[in-house]
């Protein structure tokens, strides 16, 4: 039996597009997402790989941040294919920068940490990044939650890319912060 059989066909179906926005002033602002939303966790890792890899650039991330999948579409006609937006919801040190809740659970919840808050794991690199994506499920119902965490150095290599399913989302920091804003 051919492995590939159980993948999904993506020659027809549209690209995940991901444009990062920023704010003057206030930095980066989240993420558009155009064509199709991630449908894996694979895609996910991917879009988080990808928001890491922004998140070192020099300024643009003042301090860990926290970001929320909505279907909300931006006003303007210049993104016709968009679907909607990893948006920023608050800021770890600025309490008076977070927005509401999310109305409704997240399809998924993003903690993006700048260089100057994440300590390196690989000693010989300066300035890396880091950031964690939790997947919510349903474990009453046997949908698991999933996470994942990437670090990257500033020139964009991935020094550290972990993925789990069945996670408790109580013992990692990360994910336990993002579960709290999942839960208020």
């Amino acid at each position: 039996m051919d492995p590939r059989q159980d993948r999904p066909d993506r020659t027809s179906a549209p690209a995940v597009g991901v444009a990062p926005l920023h704010r003057a002033g206030d930095g980066l602002a989240g993420f558009l997402v155009s064509g199709r939303w991630p449908d894996s966790t694979r895609e996910w890792v991917q879009l988080l790989t990808l928001a890491v890899r922004v998140a070192t650039t020099p300024g643009l991330l003042p301090t860990t941040s926290l970001f929320s999948a909505s279907e909300t579409r931006p006003d303007d006609d210049g993104v016709p294919d968009a679907v909607g937006l990893v948006r920023l919801v608050g800021r770890a040190l600025d309490p008076s920068a977070t927005s509401t809740r999310p109305q409704r659970p997240p399809v998924a919840l993003l903690l993006l940490h700048p260089p100057a808050e994440t300590p390196s794991t690989t000693p010989e690199v300066d300035g890396v990044a880091s950031g964690c994506v939790l997947l919510p499920g349903a474990p009453h119902l046997g949908l698991d939650h999933r996470a994942a965490w990437v670090e990257a150095e500033p020139d964009g290599t991935v020094t550290r890319l972990v993925s789990r399913r069945g996670i408790d989302p109580s013992q990692d920091v990360d994910t336990a912060v993002l579960a709290l804003l999942m839960a208020a």
